[in-house]
C-alpha cells in the first residue's frame, strides 16, 4: 500500500471512529437520562394510564452529557496540542539531548536522524523512559514537524543497531502515515467517556458523606442523599461500560494498523532480521514489553509492543507469533528459548561497536567469547555533481513519497557522514543553531549576501548576523544534497527555542527568500522548508489539514507551480514549454493550460502551495507524478529540481526520500 493509499485509509479511519464515538455517545446519553429518571422518579402517570416522560428534564440531562463528553475530549486533546513532546513528558519519558555524549544515546540518535534524512522529514524529538527494562517504544505527534518519537532503556539494552533500526522505522511509518493524529484524537475521545466515570465517583462520594441529614438519626440518610448516590452509582456504570467498548475500539482499530506498520517497516529496512529480532527478544525475555513504572494504558495504541497483559478483545497488538511468522513465516516458537537462554547471562562487548552487541554495548556470555566478522562494509558513494543530471520516472518518484528503503537509508548515512564534524556541532548546539539555519539562507552573492546581512542584523542583532556570516563560510563548501538534510539535523534543537524567537527567525527567513534583486533557487528551496517546518511546530493541531479538494479544483495553483518547475529546469524556453505541458498532460489530461511562470515567483509560490496542500490524496498523487514528468523531460533530473520537488511535497504534507527514483 502507497502513501496516498495510507492517506485514504487513515481518513477512512478517522472517519469510522468518529462514527462509532456518536453511537457511543448517543447510547450514553439514552442510559444517563434512564438513570436520572429512575433516580429521581421523573416518570408520571396520565389519566389513560400511559406514562410520560419529563422531555424537558431529559433535554437539559443530554446537553449536560454531551457537554461533559464534549469538553473533556477538548481539554485533553488541546493538553496535547503541543506535539509529540507533550505525549512522551506526559508518561515520564526525558529529552535526549542534542548534543548527548552518552554513547548509546548518541547511537539512538544516529539511528533516528539517518532514517529521518532519508526519509525526508524533520528529526524529531527523541525521548526515553529510563525506568522501563522492556522494549518498547512509540511515536507521538500530529505531523513530522512536532513528532516524538520514545524508546525504552530495555531498547538500549537489550537491541543491538540493526533490531533498533527495525523499530525505529516501525514507529517512523506511523509518522508517515498519519496514525499518530488518529492517536491522539483516541486519547481525547477516550478521555471524554472516561470524565462521566470521574463525575459518577464523586458523585458517590458527594451523596454518601452529604446525604445524611442533619437532623436525623446517626446514620440514616435522606431521600436527596440515595438519588445522588444513584445517579452516582449509574453514572460510574455508564461511564465504565463506556470506557470498556472505547478500548475495545482503541484496540481494533490498533491492531489493524500495528500489522501495517510491521510490515512497513520490513519495506523500511528492507530486512526482515532487524525487527523480527526485537519481537523475538520481547517474546523470549522476562521484561517483555511491559511497562512496570509507567501508566502506559493511555499510550497503548501508541506502542511497538503491548505495556500490560491484557486479554485478546483489549490487545492492541496482534500475537507476537502472529507479527513474527508474518515476516519469517518459517519461525519455530522453540527460538525463543534459545534466545532466553542466551540473553541470561550477558557480558560487555570488548568492542561498543560489534554489531551483535546492544547499544550500551551488553551481548550474550556465549556470542562474547567469540569475535564478530568484519562485515561487509558499504561501498563508497561518490556525491553526484552540481551540474550531474540523473534518470526520473514519474510513478516511480510518486511511488517513494512516504516509502524509503535501504537504499535510501545508506545513502542518507552516507550523505550525513560527509558534513563536516564542526557544522554537525553546531546542528546540535541550542547556541549555533539559528545562526547555521540563516547561514544556509545566506547568498553565495557578496553583494547580495551584503544585504542580507544587514537585514538580519537588524532584525536579530548584529551578533547573530555576524555569526551566520562566519558559519556560512564553511557552509558554502557543502554538496547542494547536504544542505537540506543539515537543516534537518538543525530542527529538534531549533524547534525548542522560545515561541518570539522561531516567530523572528521565521520572518527574518521569508525576507530572505522573497528578496528583490533576485533569488536562488537553492536559497528558497532551504528558507521556505525550514518555515513550514517551523510553522508546523508552532501549532501543531493546526499544522497538517486533510485536504478534500480535487485537483481541477486548484488548477491555477497547479498550473504556476508546474510553470515554476519547468523554468527552472530548462535553459531554453521552449523546452520549459515542452516540459509544463507534459506536466499538464500527466496531472490533468485534456485541459489547456497556459505556460506563464510569473516574475514576483516567491510569494505567488507560497500561495500556490497552501492551495496544494488541501488537495485530497488522489489529487496530491497527480501533483508528483505531473511535476516529476516536468522535470525528465529532457530525460534527466538535476540536483536543483530535485530540491524543489522535495520542498513542494514537504508543503503538501508528502515527504519525499532524499534519494530519487530514476526506474521506470
Amino acid at each position: 500500500m502507497d502513501f496516498f493509499a495510507h492517506q485514504d485509509r487513515a481518513r477512512r479511519h478517522t472517519r469510522r471512529l468518529i462514527a462509532l464515538f456518536v453511537l457511543a455517545v448517543a447510547a450514553i446519553v439514552v442510559a444517563v437520562d434512564a438513570v436520572v429518571v429512575v433516580a429521581l422518579g421523573l416518570m408520571s402517570q396520565r389519566p389513560d394510564g400511559s406514562t410520560a416522560l419529563p422531555l424537558a428534564t431529559l433535554a437539559g440531562v443530554s446537553v449536560a452529557v454531551l457537554a461533559v463528553i464534549g469538553l473533556a475530549s477538548l481539554y485533553r486533546t488541546a493538553s496535547l496540542g503541543g506535539g509529540g513532546g507533550a505525549v512522551a513528558r506526559g508518561v515520564g519519558a526525558s529529552l535526549v539531548p542534542a548534543d548527548t555524549t552518552d554513547p548509546a544515546l548518541r547511537r539512538l540518535r544516529n539511528v533516528i536522524e539517518e532514517v529521518a534524512i532519508a526519509s525526508g522529514v524533520p528529526v524529531p524529538e527523541i525521548y526515553i523512559l529510563e525506568h522501563e527494562p522492556g522494549i518498547n517504544a512509540f511515536a507521538a505527534g500530529f505531523s513530522p514537524a512536532d513528532a516524538a518519537v520514545c524508546v525504552t532503556q530495555g531498547c538500549l539494552q537489550q537491541l543491538n543497531r540493526d533490531e533498533l533500526q527495525g523499530v525505529i522505522a516501525h514507529e517512523f511509518s506511523h509518522v508517515l502515515n498519519g496514525d499518530m493524529r488518529i492517536n491522539i484524537r483516541l486519547m481525547g475521545l477516550l478521555f471524554g467517556i472516561l470524565a462521566l466515570s470521574v463525575i459518577g465517583r464523586q458523585l458517590l462520594y458527594a451523596g454518601y458523606w452529604g446525604g445524611i441529614s442533619v437532623g436525623s438519626s446517626r446514620g440514616r440518610r435522606d431521600s436527596n442523599g440515595g438519588a445522588i448516590v444513584f445517579i452516582g452509582i449509574g453514572l460510574l456504570v455508564v461511564g465504565g461500560i463506556g470506557v470498556f467498548f472505547g478500548r475495545l475500539i482503541k484496540a481494533s482499530v490498533s491492531r489493524s494498523r500495528e500489522s501495517l506498520a510491521d510490515a512497513s517497516a520490513v519495506q523500511y529496512t528492507r530486512q526482515t532480521g532487524g525487527i523480527a529480532g526485537a519481537l523475538k527478544k520481547i517474546a523470549a525475555l522476562e521484561a517483555g514489553s511491559q511497562f512496570t513504572d509507567t501508566h502506559g494504558e493511555e499510550v497503548s495504541h501508541m506502542l511497538f509492543g503491548e505495556a500490560g497483559a491484557y486479554s485478546a478483545l483489549f490487545a492492541t497488538h496482534p500475537p507476537l507469533v502472529e507479527r513474527i511468522r508474518a515476516l519469517e513465516p518459517q519461525f519455530d516458537p522453540r527460538e525463543l528459548e534459545q534466545v532466553a537462554r542466551d540473553w541470561s547471562d550477558v557480558r560487555r562487548a570488548a568492542n561498543p561497536a560489534d554489531p551483535r552487541a546492544s547499544l550500551t554495548g551488553l551481548l550474550p556470555a556465549v556470542l562474547a567469547a567469540t569475535v564478530a566478522g568484519p562485515g561487509v562494509a558499504p561501498a563508497a558513494q561518490i556525491l553526484p555533481a552540481v551540474a550531474a543530471r540523473a534518470p526520473l520516472a514519474p510513478a516511480a518518484v510518486a511511488a517513494q513519497v512516504g516509502q524509503t528503503d535501504a537504499g535510501d537509508y545508506a545513502h542518507a548515512a552516507q550523505v550525513q557522514a560527509g558534513i563536516p564534524s564542526d557544522l554537525l556541532a553546531a546542528a546540535r548546539d541550542p547556541a549555533q543553531a539559528p545562526a547555521l539555519v540563516l547561514a544556509l539562507a545566506l547568498s553565495a552573492d557578496d553583494s547580495q549576501r551584503s544585504a542580507q546581512h544587514a537585514q538580519i542584523a537588524q532584525a536579530l542583532g548584529p551578533e547573530l548576523a555576524s555569526a551566520a556570516e562566519m558559519i556560512a563560510a564553511r557552509t558554502r563548501t557543502l554538496h547542494p544534497l547536504q544542505r537540506l538534510p543539515l537543516a534537518a539535523l538543525v530542527f529538534p534543537v531549533l524547534r525548542r527555542r522560545p515561541r518570539a524567537q522561531l516567530t523572528a527567525l521565521v520572518q527574518i527567513l521569508d525576507t530572505l527568500a522573497h528578496a528583490t534583486g533576485g533569488v536562488e533557487i537553492e536559497e528558497y528551496c532551504l528558507s521556505a522548508l525550514v518555515r513550514m517546518q517551523v510553522l508546523d511546530a508552532l501549532d501543531p493541531a493546526r499544522g497538517f489539514v486533510a485536504g478534500s479538494l480535487k485537483l481541477d479544483d486548484c488548477r491555477d495553483a497547479f498550473a504556476l507551480v508546474a510553470a515554476l518547475v519547468a523554468e527552472f529546469g530548462h535553459d531554453d524556453v521552449a523546452g520549459a514549454q515542452r516540459a509544463f505541458q507534459l506536466a499538464v498532460q500527466e496531472a490533468l489530461p485534456g485541459r489547456a493550460l497556459a505556460y506563464a511562470p510569473p516574475a514576483d515567483w516567491p510569494a505567488r509560490l507560497d500561495a500556490a502551495l497552501a492551495q496544494l496542500d488541501r488537495l485530497n490524496p488522489a489529487g496530491k498523487e497527480l501533483v508528483v507524478r505531473g511535476l516529476t514528468r516536468a522535470i525528465r523531460e529532457d530525460g534527466q533530473v538535476r540536483v536543483a529540481e530535485a530540491e524543489l520537488l522535495r520542498v513542494i511535497c514537504a508543503a503538501m504534507h508528502c515527504p519525499l526520500p532524499l534519494k530519487l527514483d530514476g526506474s521506470d
